[in-house]
């Protein structure tokens, strides 16, 4: 894999044209459980290692919609690491987020790495107990 002058990878594609890549990694969290524990020491580790990494700032209101900035910024990552935790999936915002990373990991290179804090892998996989919860009020 190639590199930009940020130490960023670029892939060829078949077509060989060239994709560069804004950011390594993409952090998708809920603020209220992970922001100023888990995610900080996260983001600190990543940012150390010399890896790129988006993280949004801002704190959101209920029934904000996902800016098209967030969306940008998956598009401009080479991967995303999804921090799954109890009141992730009560938050639009992160379920639009993780429809647009599981669409980019389908649809090209994007790179996925889910961390369960606090919630139970079965949960999330079988939507059942705080995420079930979160679904129902979704609907």
């Amino acid at each position: 894999m190639a590199h930009d002058p940020d130490g960023v990878g670029c892939s060829s594609s078949s077509s060989g044209s060239t994709k560069r890549w804004k950011y390594h990694v993409f952090l998708s969290f809920r603020g209220e459980d992970t922001r100023t524990n888990f995610t900080d020491h996260l983001y600190v580790a990543l940012i150390r290692k010399g890896l790129k990494t988006f993280r949004d700032e801002e704190k959101l209101e209920m029934g904000q919609s996902i800016k098209p900035s967030l969306l940008e910024a998956i598009e401009e990552s080479r991967s995303a690491i999804v921090v799954l935790s109890p009141n992730y999936a009560s938050s639009t915002w992160c379920l639009d987020e993780l429809q647009k990373i599981i669409h980019l990991k389908e649809e090209s290179s994007l790179q996925v790495f889910p961390i369960f804090y606090g919630a139970d892998p079965s949960d999330v996989k079988k939507q059942e107990g705080s995420f079930a919860e979160a679904f129902k009020k979704h609907e």
